[in-house]
């Protein structure tokens, strides 16, 4: 069942969507080469616990880190490791915090130092994917017109499209209703309604879009060994519109980004 918010507890869960956007921000003036996924770990953990919140991801289904650290070919769930991150890596970092008893979902794919172009196009798609799909999240439409849209941006690329892992919906609970894939055709799915919260998160591989999962039962990657990406944002449903919760805003801000990708998912400018 999906759970409608009300715009009192849409601005709860900005405030937590926000957090977590604020924790991806330090992380990107902190990962380069040389530094461990399990120091950036605990560098989040640290972060949000002095913001007057608890990581999200922690003891959530057994997960043993604030942050899920997803290398090169790793698609998502990658648990943080004492290995030095190198040049010419990616990292996919998402985060989870819990505040005022809702939970805010984010994650951003960082690319180190320089990286091979195709992967870079990886990434720059994939990105914008994630735009094209939260265009799709507005009253009138369905849970598969969102995935539709990104799939079909993304194959035209000729990427593949992880079908295992999916968006979610968000609230008190870290997964609700409705489940959110990045594929599936146009007019299918369940209706979207007013107040509604859910996390769009395209998972995109360079290759195929199979894949595998690790020993550790938490790692995924993809089944020929090339790189994915990841993006994720929350968004709600206010005025029959999508409107961003979270915010690249600060992680731009500690790389030196300019970008206006954002403004269109915004009734006022975010001051940071």
């Amino acid at each position: 069942m999906i759970v409608s918010k009300t715009r009192e507890e849409i601005e709860l869960m900005r405030e937590s969507a926000l957090l977590v956007s604020k924790t991806l921000g330090m992380i990107a003036g902190e990962i380069k080469a040389g530094v461990t996924t399990l120091q950036l770990d605990k560098l989040a953990e640290q972060f949000i616990r002095d913001h007057n919140a608890v990581p999200g991801f922690l003891g959530l289904y057994g997960c043993p880190s604030t942050l899920l650290t997803s290398v090169n070919e790793q698609v998502v769930h990658g648990l943080p490791t004492t290995r030095p991150i190198e040049e010419g890596d990616i990292v996919s970092v998402d985060c989870g915090v819990l505040k005022n008893e809702y939970y805010g979902d984010h994650a951003y794919t960082f690319a180190i130092g320089d990286i091979a172009p195709e992967t870079q196009k990886l990434l720059k798609i994939t990105k914008e994917s994630l735009y094209v799909g939260i265009r799709e999240f507005k009253a009138g439409n369905r849970v598969e017109d969102v995935g539709n849209a990104i799939q079909k941006f993304t194959e035209a690329e000729g990427y593949g499209v992880v079908r295992e892992l999916v968006g979610h919906g968000l609230g008190k609970k870290m997964h609700e209703d409705p489940e959110m894939p990045n594929y599936g055709k146009r007019g299918r799915g369940k209706l979207f309604i007013e107040g509604m919260v859910v996390a769009i998160e395209p998972m995109i591989n360079l290759g195929t879009k199979n894949i595998k999962h690790l020993k550790d039962g938490w790692t995924i990657v993809t089944a020929d060994k090339k790189p994915s990406a990841h993006f994720e944002h929350d968004v709600a449903l206010v005025d029959g519109k999508p409107e961003l919760l979270s915010t690249y805003a600060y992680i731009y801000k500690a790389l030196g980004i300019e970008s206006d990708e954002e403004n269109e998912f915004r009734k006022v400018p975010l001051v940071i």
